[in-house]
């Protein structure tokens, strides 16, 4: 399993419409970014992703899972874009803003701190458990699932 970063900007998509979703979940349609797709051409399913609140926060609010596997986005006529589907699992407890993440040097080489406008990004284990740490998720949490 791998952990990732997907980002949106709450007045078009936030984490309380994906909540809205349901077990349904939605596809996370409008990448425009090769990196970001390629991203999402390696995501599993299981795999476990920040949900990041761009622009307006600019903060990590929750947790969510990959429930399918890239596939062409609907929301493109080239044939050329993918999206995966995505469903809400957690609500952080406490929000982790990008001001806390620069702040903590453990967090130095994150992805969201080197390369801050990729809309999709990988995340390494040990930012997956600090981030989480930060959030206020119990130990139990914040390993991967098994």
């Amino acid at each position: 399993m791998a952990y990732w970063l997907l980002k949106s900007e709450p007045d078009a998509f936030s984490w309380d419409d994906l909540t809205d979703k349901g077990a349904k979940g939605e596809p996370w349609t409008g990448v425009r970014n090769f990196t970001a797709r390629n991203n999402m051409k390696a995501m599993q399913i299981g795999d476990l992703g920040f949900f990041y609140h761009s622009n307006i926060g600019k903060e990590v609010v929750g947790i969510c899972e990959v429930i399918a596997l890239a596939h062409p986005d609907p929301t493109d006529d080239t044939g050329k874009w993918k999206c995966v589907d995505v469903r809400a699992l957690e609500r952080l407890p406490r929000p982790v803003t990008l001001a806390d993440v620069k702040a903590n040097p453990r967090l130095a080489d994150m992805a969201l701190v080197r390369t801050a406008r990729l809309s999709v990004q990988p995340v390494t284990d040990a930012e997956w458990v600090e981030v989480c740490r930060m959030a206020g998720l119990p130990p139990a949490k914040r390993a991967k699932k098994k």
